[in-house]
């Protein structure tokens, strides 16, 4: 069987022409996916009985399943999301009062390979990449599931997304043309894989980069970032510089705060001294406990110190609202938990 929302508008207009329709019936059947966001072929009222009945016969709207779904006390939904495979993956909508943005936390991979010490998904390992439909109907059931309209992707759900490269420039251009939301209302973010830095900022669409950071020296990074070995700091450095130059635009850094660790003084003013050039906003990130490390959350004292002593360097500096994490969906906690009760 076909998988509607799996298909391209021209693969849709072979299929009407397959079935002996007009062209134009793919328009409408693309229009019902993905902008109507349809949860039956039955809903298309603008097509014929007979046409609905012949599509019927040979494809199925979508292959991804709810598994499981979650909602937070702050609004935050958490779903799992099977795919024809059986392989499942979480991806997240974040509501924030009183704003009509709406933000989709995507993931790029079930599983990651980068095994970053703090972080749940790494704890997983790697199991595949996603295609680029597969990323983008995330967001399609989502949108059909809650009945709203996701105006935000954020690529910070599973998975290195820059490990995943062709597939994420796919899943971009998708959500942009198909879900039209626009090149500036989604960001990606990677633990800073060097190359492929240097190829997004020579694309043609290019999304707001946000790295995770996480670390102002070499030393202190190798200890909870294993691709600091592969790429280090000042390698990462001139990527970033680079992506500055060629697109002028401004690049997210993510700093997660490990209390005791890299929220220091210290840490704070060799952070300043590190972003002195680099065109940026900084985005702090007060760690969300993970039963599977020995990290803990930082004190909001230290928290408020540290983001003092950035703002003076001249720099934007905001910390990170925390959702969802009673249900497991905050920063760094994504990893199939709820899959494995369900196995159990």
């Amino acid at each position: 069987m076909k998988v509607l929302s799996n298909l391209t508008l021209e693969e849709l207009e072979n299929l009407a022409l397959e079935l002996n329709e007009p062209k134009f019936r793919a328009k409408q059947l693309h229009n019902w996916i993905w902008t109507k966001s349809a949860n039956s072929i039955e809903e298309m009222t603008d097509l014929s009985k007979v046409f609905k009945e012949k599509i019927k016969e040979i494809a199925v709207l979508s292959d991804v399943k709810i598994k499981n779904k979650q909602v937070s006390t702050d609004g935050t939904m958490k779903y799992l999301l099977e795919y024809g495979d059986g392989e499942c993956v979480e991806t997240v909508l974040m509501r924030f009062d009183n704003r009509a943005n709406l933000t989709a936390c995507v993931s790029s991979q079930i599983g990651c390979a980068c095994g970053c010490d703090f972080c749940a998904t790494g704890k997983r390992g790697f199991i595949r990449n996603l295609t680029a439909f597969e990323i983008a109907n995330q967001i399609l059931t989502i949108q059909k599931d809650s009945g709203l309209k996701v105006t935000n992707v954020v690529f910070m759900g599973q998975g290195e997304p820059f490990y995943n490269f062709e597939n994420l420039n796919k899943a971009i251009k998708l959500i942009n043309e198909y879900l039209q939301i626009g090149i500036r209302r989604i960001t990606v973010s990677t633990c800073g894989i060097v190359p492929r830095i240097y190829d997004m900022a020579k694309g043609d669409l290019i999304p707001t980069l946000a790295l995770s950071l996480h670390a102002p020296n070499h030393n202190l990074r190798e200890k909870i970032m294993p691709v600091e070995k592969k790429h280090n700091l000042d390698e990462l450095k001139k990527s970033l510089k680079y992506f500055n130059e060629q697109t002028g635009d401004r690049i997210t850094i993510e700093y997660v705060l490990l209390g005791g660790f890299n929220d220091t003084r210290e840490c704070a003013f060799e952070l300043s001294k590190l972003l002195k050039d680099i065109k940026c906003n900084i985005n702090l990130i007060p760690y969300n406990s993970v039963s599977e490390t020995k990290y803990k959350k930082p004190d909001k004292k230290d928290v408020m110190m540290f983001k003092y002593i950035l703002e003076g360097s001249g720099k934007k500096v905001t910390v990170r609202l925390e959702r969802g994490a009673d249900i497991d969906a905050a920063c760094g906690q994504l990893r199939g938990k709820i899959l494995d009760k369900l196995k159990s």
